[in-house]
């Protein structure tokens, strides 16, 4: 089973990627959005978490920008009727961290407005992912870890502005994303702690 590749990007088209490595091209399907939110080296390489899915005679590689959205993936193919193409719209709407808090706060709508997502499966995923926690799991211990990390980073006289912006993108989101959160947040960057901050920003963002 494959689990992680880095490598070049080769090839894009209508979320399926090819990445080479070491020269071999891996033909992988990807949400809407994952390249952006990917780790990139200095030389232009993406690692992407990689879900290995085999059916009868087909072998189908899905990737993710982080952990949390491939276990997201696999919790998704684990509901019923539910399968790699609808688990892979959910994501490219809705990444990991804004997936958790639409099920935690049971957004029927916001599932619904995805392409291909009708009421009775939105139901169904809110009833079926309530008591299954990975993906809300996933969203607050990494949110709680961002947090921590922007703490921890030596800039003593980093600004709220500055810490959130570090914070967003840590979890995955571009800067042009963490500039809207801000925008959208205004005098609250200034008046709210950093976690607080973090879930203003994540609530703009799944809008």
């Amino acid at each position: 089973m494959i689990g992680r590749l880095t490598g070049h990007l080769t090839h894009e088209d209508d979320g399926t990627i090819v990445v080479d490595v070491h020269g071999v091209g891996y033909e992988v399907i990807v949400p809407l959005g994952t390249i952006g939110r990917a780790r990139t080296e200095d030389d232009g390489r993406v690692t992407l978490f990689v879900h290995t899915h085999v059916r009868e005679d087909v072998l189908s590689l899905f990737g993710f920008a982080s952990d949390a959205d491939r276990l997201a993936f696999r919790t998704l193919i684990g509901v019923s009727s539910v399968g790699p193409k609808t688990a892979i719209a959910v994501l490219s709407a809705l990444p990991a961290p804004e997936l958790g808090q639409a099920i935690m706060r049971k957004e029927l709508g916001k599932l619904t407005s995805i392409s291909g997502i009708g009421k009775k499966t939105a139901e169904r995923l809110l009833l079926e992912l309530k008591d299954k926690l990975p993906i809300v799991e996933a969203s607050t211990s990494r949110m709680q870890a961002t947090v921590g990390i922007a703490k921890a980073t030596p800039h003593a006289e980093a600004s709220p502005h500055d810490l959130l912006t570090r914070a967003l993108i840590n979890m995955g989101y571009r800067q042009t994303e963490a500039d809207r959160a801000i925008e959208q947040l205004g005098t609250k960057v200034f008046d709210l702690a950093l976690p607080d901050l973090l879930k203003e920003a994540l609530a703009v963002l799944s809008k």
